[in-house]
């Protein structure tokens, strides 16, 4: 379904990364990644949560991810002009600040723009799902 092209495997990329900094609580790395304009809606509650918010949540570690699994086979990408739009599957574990610890299977959907070939984060939203 996917064809590999140079800008299509940039968008991959820059949707690996964000996973990846995730784990790691590297604010530097989300900063760098995500538009100004970034919200998510997140995958265990619903909420709309906006880009400062979610950078503190992270970095502090409010929100402790602690394993992350992406399909990357599964990914399906569209590209409109400076605009890719990431269809994807992740299945995740992370802790919230009062202890909870979840566990969830998601299809989620980011919306990356592209400045000068660097591709940034500017919508990402998870959908839970049963297992697959």
């Amino acid at each position: 379904m996917n064809v590999s092209t140079p800008a299509t495997d940039a968008v991959i990329a820059a949707d690996r990364r964000f996973f990846e900094a995730l784990l790691a609580a590297d604010r530097a790395a989300l900063d760098a990644l995500l538009d100004p304009e970034f919200v998510i809606v997140d995958v265990a509650a619903g909420d709309v949560t906006a880009r400062a918010e979610f950078l503190q949540f992270v970095s502090d570690r409010i929100v402790r991810f602690t394993r992350i699994d992406q399909f990357l086979d599964e990914a399906l990408v569209r590209r409109f002009g400076a605009t890719a739009i990431i269809v994807g599957r992740t299945a995740m574990e992370f802790g919230l600040p009062d202890g909870t610890q979840v566990t969830a299977a998601s299809r989620y959907t980011h919306v990356f723009v592209s400045t000068e070939e660097e591709w940034h984060l500017v919508s990402a939203q998870g959908t839970a799902i049963g297992a697959s």
